[in-house]
């Protein structure tokens, strides 16, 4: 399928820059040259079709379908719509809270809160360019169970009086599904959408990209797999910690992952770190606070958090 992409790379990097095929620059130009272009390529082309679905997903249509479910299948559905409308952290919250005022169950919402800023969309489409469709699909069902997981947990908890900063007794009722699209406006939207997340993530997709290319052609093997190989039992609790404070685009720590993971670093390792980067962060931390005690943040974190160590010590014994 990128065979051209290749052949091209090989041109530029070979014969128009005249760097040999078995130099360090060679090899980082021609991984940053091949991977930029395949990984743009996907994202223009998965995301548009993402766009298409969720002009028939709105928020207010999310709410009413999660409404309808009972407790169980909420938790399931509130997942699978969580990774069907991918919402960054800032526009979760949002829709997590009008999902309490209307009478969702909060393990529901949280379930939500959790599947639709990790199983992002950006992080999906560079997954499936950089390792291949197993292991893209892998991430997203992890991710899904780490969501429905975590929900069922806080559910059976009982922690709705840990919430704060709106009253919880007006609970609006279920909202009006907005009117169907036309076609014409369905395809406006996706091309606006695609333009909009490339021009806000292609700094970072490059900068990712350019420091996996480095990584890549100068920096040895053993150098990284001697503190992160395989066999290092703290290496995915690490990840997982450092991935915290971070709020770095995913299009900047894919790349990262790819070149770390051809210098040896365990493939369960890189996954929690991206994991933690999406789906925990301390800017959410910060968000969140302003509508939960600080209890039941760190009761959501320490849950999470545990569901993202868990998947990655599981991968990397799969993985062997």
């Amino acid at each position: 399928m990128f065979k051209p992409v290749q052949l091209f790379s090989d041109w530029l990097t070979y014969a128009v820059f005249g760097l040999g095929e078995g130099t360090l620059a060679g090899g980082a130009l021609n991984f940053f040259v091949f991977d930029t272009i395949k990984i743009f390529l996907l994202l223009a082309g998965i995301i548009y079709a993402v766009a298409i679905m969720r002009t028939f997903l709105p928020p207010s249509k999310v709410r009413e379908i999660i409404l309808k479910q009972s407790r169980f299948t909420g938790h399931l559905w509130a997942s699978a719509l969580g990774i069907a409308t991918p919402f960054c952290t800032c526009s979760a919250i949002p829709l997590f809270l009008g999902f309490v005022q209307t009478g969702v169950p909060l393990g529901v919402t949280f379930s939500f809160l959790v599947a639709s800023p990790m199983i992002n969309e950006v992080a999906l489409v560079m997954l499936l360019g950089l390792f291949g469709w197993k292991i893209a699909l892998l991430y997203a069902v992890s991710g899904f169970t780490i969501a429905v997981a975590s929900g069922l947990l806080i559910g059976r908890l009982n922690l709705e009086y840990l919430l704060e900063g709106f009253d919880q007794s007006k609970r609006v009722q279920n909202m009006v599904l907005g009117a169907d699209l036309p076609w014409s406006e369905r395809r406006a939207y996706a091309r606006d959408y695609v333009l909009d997340i490339l021009k806000k993530v292609w700094p970072y997709v490059l900068v990712g990209i350019g420091v996996g290319a480095w990584i890549h052609g100068y920096v040895p093997q053993d150098l990284v797999s001697r503190y992160s190989g395989a066999g290092k039992w703290y290496s995915v609790p690490l990840a997982t910690l450092l991935g915290i404070p971070l709020y770095a685009s995913c299009g900047s720590v894919v790349p990262l992952i790819g070149a770390l993971a051809d210098k040896g670093v365990e493939l369960g390792t890189l996954l929690a770190f991206m994991m933690a980067v999406t789906g925990l962060s301390l800017p959410e931390f910060m968000i969140l606070r302003r509508v939960m005690k600080v209890k039941l943040l760190l009761i959501f974190f320490g849950i999470v958090g545990a569901g993202i160590m868990f998947t990655g010590f599981l991968f990397n014994f799969i993985m062997r």
